[in-house]
């Protein structure tokens, strides 16, 4: 049985470059998602976010492999991020007035009922009171501009900005909707210096 590794079949939305800005058409995908609010560094209701996403995201994969004959890596968490001001997020950094999406990508071939037969098997084998929360949802980008980031997370601001101060002017382009990140290394295992994030902003051209 073949494995899909999406971070390879879908290379240019999972390893841009790291070396220069890049415009890119993001398909609608489906994904496993959960909202909330807070700094993701102190608030319980990330934590529990982040654990009931793998706790259903791991049961549907064995399910696809077991039930349909299709298995796949599990793909790497991602998130939406906004707040009022974009400078919460260059600038001031201030997380505790940020808003959230959690989310992990999921094969097309994952349906409803696929979903909420994931839910229920998380729910029996551990407490995840994130679980009434999640969703399972369509979400479409469109035109974006993204780049790889090594580096600590509280770090990023220097490149959010440039993304929307120098190249986003020079490429004739606005940002809209949701600062999306994507989170290719666990900072768990890795030091700060060496976690690798791709960096995505939707934009619409203007002029």
């Amino acid at each position: 049985m073949d494995k899909i590794d999406f971070k390879r079949e879908l290379k240019h939305l999972y390893q841009p470059s790291a070396k220069a800005f890049s415009l890119v058409e993001v398909p609608e995908m489906q994904f496993l998602m959960v909202d909330g609010h807070g700094d993701p560094n102190t608030a319980q209701s990330y934590i529990e976010a982040v654990e009931g996403l793998y706790g259903v995201a791991y049961p549907l994969k064995f399910m696809s492999k077991k039930e349909l004959g299709r298995d796949y890596t599990v793909p790497p968490l991602e998130g939406l991020w906004w707040a009022d001001e974009v400078e919460s997020f260059s600038s001031a950094r201030d997380k505790s007035r940020w808003d959230w999406t959690m989310m992990i990508m999921l094969p097309d071939w994952i349906d409803q009922e696929m979903f909420e037969a994931g839910v229920a098997q998380a729910g029996e084998k551990k407490d995840l009171p994130a679980l009434p929360l999640l969703r399972l949802e369509s979400y479409h980008e469109g035109l974006s501009a993204q780049i790889l980031y090594f580096g600590p997370y509280d770090g990023e601001g220097p490149t959010i900005a440039k993304m929307h101060h120098e190249f986003m002017p020079a490429n004739q382009c606005e940002p809209r909707g949701k600062h999306h990140e994507i989170y290719l290394s666990d900072p768990r295992r890795t030091a700060p210096e060496k976690l690798k994030t791709v960096i995505r902003q939707p934009v619409r051209k203007i002029g």
